[in-house]
């Protein structure tokens, strides 16, 4: 059955609105990223004709041979976990890494960067459930580590990252969600250099709208706009 990417993302658009409503947010502070993992360029074209043109890939190669052939300007994510020999590749391909996590990561993002005279914009990936499946730094290393990036030339810090456990109840990952935006605020606090937290980037297809109520800036989106993965 043939996919109406168009329809879907209008449907998303009209939930982001409607979830931004309730929490008397600005619907259009709330970015929406196309996440493309295993999705086709000409699905992706599809969705770039629709008005979107924010997508995240979550590995290297598989980005790298669809940027090749996505002729039209777009912003691309990398939200997957990122290796360090990997990091000579993400900062030529993309405008945002989500997943840095760690401080040996961002010393070679940023020297890199450095080669290529980029200055790239991360998110730092928290493991706010302390799920030992899931990436991220714990959220009680948090400050530390973005202290220590701080001082990276090449690097500009611009939020946090996190996933909330799988749940059939979406509600379930409010807590965490607000835990991320706790750590936010607090990290505002610490009153840090070189440090910008605007981005929030949390909630995917089965829970976005209770992480815009939360204060998401940014809802990883794939299934709900792609279909099921092929």
């Amino acid at each position: 059955m043939e996919v109406d990417i168009a329809s879907n993302i209008n449907k998303i658009k009209q939930r982001i609105a409607a979830a931004a409503v309730r929490s008397r947010r600005a619907p259009d502070s709330i970015k929406l990223l196309a996440v493309t993992k295993t999705v086709s360029p000409l699905y992706i074209g599809k969705a770039i004709d629709a008005g979107i043109f924010t997508f995240g890939e979550n590995y290297v190669q598989e980005a790298k041979e669809k940027i090749a052939v996505i002729e039209k300007k777009v912003q691309w994510h990398m939200i997957g976990h990122l290796q360090s020999n990997k990091a000579k590749y993400a900062v030529r391909l993309f405008d945002y890494i989500h997943s840095v996590d760690r401080i040996d990561l961002a010393r070679e993002v940023d020297k890199k960067a450095g080669v290529i005279g980029r200055k790239i914009n991360i998110l730092i990936e928290v493991n706010i459930s302390g799920e030992k499946t899931k990436n991220g730094i714990p959220a009680d290393a948090a400050i530390s580590l973005i202290k220590d990036i701080s001082r990276l030339e090449n690097l500009s810090v611009r939020g946090l990252m996190t996933m909330a456990p799988y749940s059939t109840n979406p509600e379930d990952a409010r807590l965490y969600f607000k835990a991320l935006r706790n750590l936010r605020d607090a990290i505002i606090n610490e009153g840090i250099t070189n440090i910008n937290m605007e981005e929030l980037s949390m909630g995917m297809t089965d829970d976005f709208e209770i992480a815009i109520e939360e204060g998401a800036t940014i809802v990883r989106i794939g299934r709900a706009i792609f279909g099921e993965r092929r």
